[in-house]
């Protein structure tokens, strides 16, 4: 019989080696931040110097949050700054794909360029990052992939139709994955945010209007914050979820429920 007692602490996340892209950002931020309070080594991946503005508040002099620059839109340059992130940790043991892109426009008039580049960003980019990562999980018989997908993964969302076709293409990879690898011991699972207070929708829950409208739409009663994605992510990443394969878990205050 299992001994359900053999781990006191399966949140415990202490010598588990993370990198998190996008991890500038308002979610990619709170994720970093909630896997490095959990014990995690954590490497931020982004492309601006935000990534090295949020490492530095997140991590200490004792045990700094690492950094890379990376284009994840530069398949070249993706490959070659995943494996020199990796090399840098001295493996990988989480890795969360949180970067992305919303381009919005009437679908009559979408740029087919805007089309490719939001393709490319949203989707094909964290296809080839979980199958790098997987290039060292399945070997090794252990591994937490952690994709970010939507609310709209689920709905077609407005006006955004290459952003809303990604999404939902994160949900179907994600389970594609898990189907593969599962019997390796690597967990590919994915967190669909719902209305998340962050400066990329500042436009939207500044504006009473639109506020009004969507919190109407909660049960909650409230915008999400980072922060409150942070336990989904921790468990996602931890021993915790060992048994859980190929799921998208909507961290949306209800926002599906209603």
């Amino acid at each position: 019989m299992t001994d359900l007692f053999r781990n006191a602490s399966p949140f415990d996340l202490s010598g588990r080696r993370a990198i998190v892209t996008g991890g500038g950002g308002g979610i990619g931020a709170g994720l970093a931040a909630g896997l490095y309070t959990a014990g995690a080594e954590v490497l931020i991946i982004g492309r601006s110097e935000s990534g090295a503005e949020a490492a530095e508040k997140i991590g200490s002099a004792g045990r700094p949050v690492l950094t890379r620059r990376i284009d994840l839109t530069d398949r070249l340059a993706l490959a070659g700054g995943f494996e020199e992130a990796v090399s840098t940790l001295g493996g990988l043991d989480i890795l969360i794909n949180c970067h992305g892109r919303a381009y919005v426009e009437p679908a009559v008039d979408f740029n087919l360029g805007e089309w490719d580049t939001s393709i490319e960003t949203n989707l094909t980019s964290v296809f080839e990052l979980c199958q790098l990562a997987g290039r060292h999980m399945v070997p090794q018989g252990s591994g937490k992939i952690i994709n970010i997908a939507s609310m709209l993964s689920y709905s077609g969302g407005l006006r955004a139709p290459a952003y809303a076709a990604a999404k939902g293409g994160i949900v179907q990879l994600t389970k594609a994955l898990a189907n593969e690898w599962s019997p390796h011991g690597v967990n590919v699972n994915a967190i669909a945010p719902g209305y998340i207070r962050t400066q990329l929708n500042v436009h939207v829950w500044q504006d009473p209007l639109r506020s009004e409208a969507t919190l109407a739409r909660i049960p909650s009663g409230r915008w999400g914050e980072p922060q409150d994605l942070q336990g989904t992510a921790i468990f996602l990443a931890s021993d915790a979820s060992n048994y859980l394969h190929g799921i998208t878990i909507a961290v949306d205050g209800g926002f599906l429920a209603r």
